[in-house]
């Protein structure tokens, strides 16, 4: 599980260096992309069930934010603004390439590929019965999930990345917890297993 983006940068020099790449030191902005590039590339991946798309998405909300910077006032942090960027262009891919019969894949990928370690985590916590539940979810009910439980974004970040109140978003979410848990009690499942925790703990 993702931590905090701050692994690699402190959230003041963060600021500091997206401060100097507004005023024209535009070199900065690798140090941006460095900081940030794994993070967006899991909820991506998450998102798109397709490595090649996810690492392509990357790059474009990169572009994108770059094109914005400008626009980037500290009242929000940094990071919340970066992902309601990656938030609609993941789900306008999603809309543009009607992509939401692939959801099953996302939560039992089964490339042949090396998975990494995050994503053989996700992969252990994914039975059949919580997979075809959560692919039963809206793709605004997955995103706050996914950006909820994977992302350990805050409710006030959500927000932010959503354009939504942070106390609807928590009953939303609530909400989307008892509507997984309802179907897996339909199909018999007794518990939630290892993904049980992660979701009494963080939501």
């Amino acid at each position: 599980m993702l931590t905090s983006l701050h692994n690699q940068l402190e959230a003041t020099e963060l600021e500091r260096l997206v401060t100097a790449v507004q005023a024209g030191q535009t070199e900065l902005y690798a140090a941006v992309v460095q900081a940030f590039q794994q993070p967006l590339y899991h909820y991506c991946w998450r998102m798109l069930a397709n490595r090649q798309d996810a690492e392509d998405a990357v790059q474009d909300i990169f572009v994108k934010a770059y094109e914005a910077i400008a626009g980037y006032a500290p009242k929000v942090h940094f990071s919340a603004w970066l992902y309601r960027i990656a938030y609609h262009h993941c789900l306008n891919m999603l809309r543009r390439q009607r992509l939401q019969r692939q959801w099953l894949r996302l939560f039992r990928p089964n490339e042949i590929t090396a998975a990494s370690a995050e994503e053989e985590l996700d992969n252990r916590l994914y039975t059949p019965a919580l997979a075809a539940a959560l692919a039963n979810l809206s793709l605004e009910e997955r995103n706050l999930l996914i950006l909820r439980v994977f992302e350990e974004k805050s409710y006030a970040e959500l927000g932010v990345i959503m354009g939504k109140n942070p106390d609807a978003l928590k009953k939303r979410m609530s909400r989307i917890k008892q509507k997984i848990k309802q179907q897996l009690q339909n199909k018999g499942e007794e518990a939630w297993s290892e993904s049980a925790s992660i979701m009494n703990t963080t939501i």
